[in-house]
């Protein structure tokens, strides 16, 4: 082997012990590792940077923005609804999320499924206080292992049953015929992730249940006629564990109902008044069938989608100080809608319009976006600020983004268009249709994990091109050549595993096939074991966040730190193995 695979073997040894046991980002040390392996003349620019062109890659960014289309218009609600219901523990949430993520992993492209559910599943968790972290890992896993079902579940299923049809001439695998070993893997990452998850996986959970916030606001939100709210109970409607808020009472034509029962039926027209921390109150606006109680939100001269929530400090000098929030035309004179007030932790009972501003008063608002450059500077308030990603959502829409997510998927699956072309042409109709804005397209795209998977294309390129992929390997395969062809099969197994968590899964297949078929020759037995091996190795990979797409996309909001995966995902990797060892002789045999 030549000096420069050496020289790319210890960068990349380098990076990886880096992510281990430094807190160091992951996009900065892959991009340091691209960067060394081109000031060394090992990588040319073209290969240095061919993962900024790589499909998957620009795949993954497009999909951020087919996700903001169905966070914008509050379609995610109704998945999270649909699909994933009320848990009644963290084991239980798992399931939920884990078995349907699965089975539709089988069929259709696993990366969709995850860009569609992740930002679901993180509102899901805060709202019944879960912890994300416990979620998201698991959620990849079993996109992963649903895939390996059938044969058109990963692409690695599909590329490996192609050399093998254009290598044997044969019809190749049959569609269910990776169930024999697809199911059983899903089946164990189900129990694993259930048990192994208490202990291996970390508990982190959002700002709001880590803290106490102290500006506590009261709310009131209207149920809307002929909404889904209307004739469910308060727990039917999701009302009663909020995260960060609490429902005072139920005001009913007048007639207060205080200590509400979470059997409380919800008639139209009830006034609901909640207190709680300012995100939750955000989110409370955006769960469809509620709207704020007062009616000035529907007369600012700008539409619901194209306002921010902001919060504002009033100050003493504000000309509306000593006068209720009705008699100082708060909404005429500052073109925004008082949605809550926040008053040194009281509980203000009163409503909106009746609230007596004081100095000091927190102010969270529905207003343009324009409101923090005219009042900024402001002698009114102290301060001015935006929640971020904060906005009403589109609710009129949210069918037309659920539509077009379901054409999108049928479009891919069906093979009428790739992966790339179909979310391009999801995301292009989301704008189009005003699902979202180009100004919100172009903030949802998460650069860093797109950073990260063009630099692991990068370090792939170097490791292929120098010979160090074929150097290690063969160095696995020759630890093998006793003779005995489970041996060789394990080793079939981990050299794969070791190749896909450095290059990408595709690759490592591709670059395995012909060691495998040597080897099955040379130890005179058949091959076919050895393929079902090499697929389930290279699709299977759970040990670190660039091994596989789902877990890069993972990485980022569930807060994980890359010896998370190794924590979590190395036992697995090793039991999936030993579950193939055993298995796979005895529906292929040797």
């Amino acid at each position: 082997m030549n000096v420069e695979a050496w020289i790319t073997i210890g960068v990349i040894t380098l990076c990886f012990l880096s992510l281990v046991f430094s807190r160091w980002a992951a996009d900065v040390v892959l991009m340091g590792g691209v960067t060394l392996l081109l000031v060394l003349g090992i990588l040319s620019p073209e290969a240095a940077l061919s993962g900024l062109a790589n499909e998957g890659m620009v795949t993954v960014g497009v999909l951020f923005i087919v996700s903001a289309g169905l966070r914008e218009t509050g379609a995610i609600n109704w998945i999270t609804d649909f699909l994933l219901g009320r848990p009644t523990s963290t084991s239980s949430a798992q399931m939920r999320v884990m078995a349907p993520v699965a089975a539709m992993s089988a069929f259709l492209n696993n990366t969709p499924v995850v860009a569609m559910l992740i930002p679901a599943v993180t509102d899901w968790a805060r709202k019944y206080q879960l912890s994300i972290s416990k979620l998201l890992m698991p959620l990849s896993y079993a996109a992963i292992v649903g895939g390996t079902c059938t044969l058109i579940g990963t692409s690695t299923n599909l590329i490996v049953n192609g050399l093998l049809i254009e290598e044997s001439g044969t019809e190749g695998l049959a569609m269910f015929e990776m169930a024999w070993i697809g199911v059983p893997c899903t089946i164990l990452t189900f129990i694993y992730v259930l048990f192994a998850s208490k202990w291996l996986l970390p508990e982190r959970k959002s700002a709001i249940t880590q803290f106490s916030d102290v500006r506590q606001y009261t709310v009131e939100m209207m149920v809307e006629e002929r909404s889904s709210l209307e004739g469910k109970s308060i727990e039917e409607a999701g009302l009663r564990q909020l995260s960060g808020l609490y429902l005072i009472e139920i005001d009913r034509r007048g007639h207060v109902i205080p200590a509400v029962s979470p059997r409380q039926v919800l008639e139209s027209g009830d006034r609901l008044v909640f207190a709680g921390v300012v995100d939750s109150v955000v989110d409370l606006q955006k769960i469809r069938g509620l709207k704020p109680a007062t009616n000035q939100v529907f007369k600012v001269n700008v539409p619901r989608p194209e306002r921010n929530f902001i919060e504002a400090v009033i100050s003493d000098s504000n000309p509306l100080v000593g006068k209720s929030v009705k008699e100082g035309k708060f909404r005429s004179r500052y073109n925004a809608a008082i949605i809550a007030v926040s008053r040194n932790g009281e509980q203000l009972r009163l409503k909106i319009g009746d609230i007596v501003l004081r100095p000091g008063d927190t102010l969270l608002l529905e207003a343009p976006s324009d409101f923090i450059d005219h009042h900024r500077n402001s002698r009114d308030f102290f301060l001015v600020s935006q929640l971020l990603g904060s906005r009403p959502p589109r609710h009129n829409r949210a069918l037309i983004s659920l539509s077009i997510l379901a054409g999108m998927v049928i479009l891919v699956s069906t093979g009428v268009l790739s992966m790339l072309k179909g979310a391009l042409l999801a995301s292009g109709l989301m704008i189009i249709t005003r699902c979202l804005t180009g100004n919100i397209a172009r903030r949802a795209v998460d650069w860093q994990v797109l950073i990260v998977i063009a630099a692991s294309f990068g370090l792939g390129q170097a490791l292929h091109q120098t010979g160090g992929a074929d150097y290690l390997a063969n160095q696995i395969v020759n630890i093998a050549g006793t003779g005995d062809p489970i041996i060789a099969l394990s080793a079939v197994y981990f050299a794969t595993a070791l190749l896909t968590a450095m290059i990408t899964n595709n690759a490592a297949a591709v670059l395995m096939f012909p060691v495998v078929l040597s080897m099955a020759s040379s130890l005179g037995v058949s091959y076919m074991p050895f393929l079902i091996v090499l697929m389930i190795a290279a699709s299977t990979s759970f040990a670190t966040p660039i091994g596989y797409q789902t877990n890069l996309m993972v990485f980022g909001p569930g807060g994980y730190h890359f010896s998370d995966f190794i924590r979590m995902g190395l036992p697995l990797t090793v039991l999936v193995g030993g579950v193939c060892l055993l298995i796979v002789p005895l529906i292929w045999p040797f």
